[in-house]
């Protein structure tokens, strides 16, 4: 049973019995629910701000796992720039010391396969869009230069094995053996006629020796016609065609061993040496000729000597004397 309340009334001196309504109650029962409701949420919202729901607490370790991948795969892309640009200078190397053949431009190596923009629409409006977009644009450029230096790679495969052959193809060996007997008589460049007794251009070199001392093929290729050439103060000679813009001739010869068409490699006996058409002595005339231009043999000569043998070659072929033709 509900208990009466009273209250005291100045007035009267006596305790008087307190009337409520219903009226009085609907008020005091809003009041209390709206404010239980306040203070409800209230207390929600203060918990919501301090503390993290479940599902808060989930996402924010997934963020944290995110953001340290992207830290490592972010270190993993500077190394592997790192990477590329060592590859890049090491390939310029090769095209510039082995190949002799320039490098890409850096343009070139910037440009490579054009960006997809498709990859960049799909991120747009997303709340980490510039996150995405930065890496996105760091895999791209990795993407293009590593297109551009394979297509490097291959072209210096191709130019390696063409490489080989235009080694093959240089006259690169002396067209006599050194030994006793053997002597670079005369060099290129302008000597004294020995006929004439003036100063000519001497267009290639001389090697003094006994008649009948043995002639090689200084690199690898065809005999051509002699008349490419040579000439009839030449006497007996041959022309050797060895690709690439490469061309030997040997002259004076006693006899020639090879014919028209042979393909010969470096170091095949082609002839001996002798003393036929204009020459005061037994010797062998050598050239070298590249792309129709008589160049000094002796710039060839590295095959076989030695840096020592190779410098003494050079102080004979420096010596201001008579050639022999």
């Amino acid at each position: 049973m509900r208990r009466a309340k009273y209250i005291y009334d100045p007035l009267t001196l006596a305790f008087k019995k307190v009337e409520r309504s219903w009226k009085h109650l609907l008020r005091d029962t809003s009041l209390f629910l709206i404010g239980s409701m306040l203070m409800g949420i209230i207390f929600f919202f203060g918990i919501q701000s301090f503390v993290d729901s479940p599902e808060e607490r989930g996402l924010k370790r997934q963020l944290e796992i995110s953001e340290q991948i992207y830290a490592e795969l972010e270190s993993q892309m500077l190394e592997l720039s790192g990477v590329i640009l060592e590859l890049e200078r090491r390939d310029n190397e090769i095209y510039r010391v082995i190949l002799e053949s320039e490098p890409p431009a850096t343009w070139i190596r910037q440009g490579g396969i054009p960006t997809d923009a498709k990859s960049y629409e799909r991120i747009r409006g997303l709340s980490n869009e510039t996150l995405l977009e930065r890496t996105i644009r760091r895999v791209d450029d990795l993407k293009k230069r590593l297109a551009v230096h394979s297509a490097s790679l291959d072209e210096v495969a191709e130019l390696a094995q063409k490489k080989g052959a235009i080694l093959e193809s240089l006259p690169a060996i002396r067209p006599v053996k050194d030994q006793a007997g053997i002597k670079l008589s005369s060099g290129f460049g302008f000597r004294v006629d020995p006929i004439f007794k003036v100063s000519k251009m001497h267009q290639g070199i001389d090697f003094s020796a006994r008649q009948g001392t043995p002639i090689y093929a200084t690199a690898n290729g065809t005999i051509v016609s002699n008349e490419l050439y040579g000439g009839r103060g030449y006497g007996k000679h041959l022309t050797i065609g060895h690709g690439y813009g490469y061309h030997s001739l040997y002259a004076h010869m006693s006899k020639v061993v090879r014919r028209q068409g042979e393909r010969v490699k470096r170091g095949d006996l082609i002839g001996y040496i002798g003393n036929t058409g204009k020459s005061t002595g037994p010797h062998l005339h050598y050239e070298v000729i590249y792309k129709g231009q008589r160049v000094n043999p002796i710039n060839f000569f590295f095959n076989d000597l030695t840096p020592a043998q190779y410098n003494q070659l050079l102080a004979q072929a420096a010596a201001n004397n008579q050639s022999l033709d």
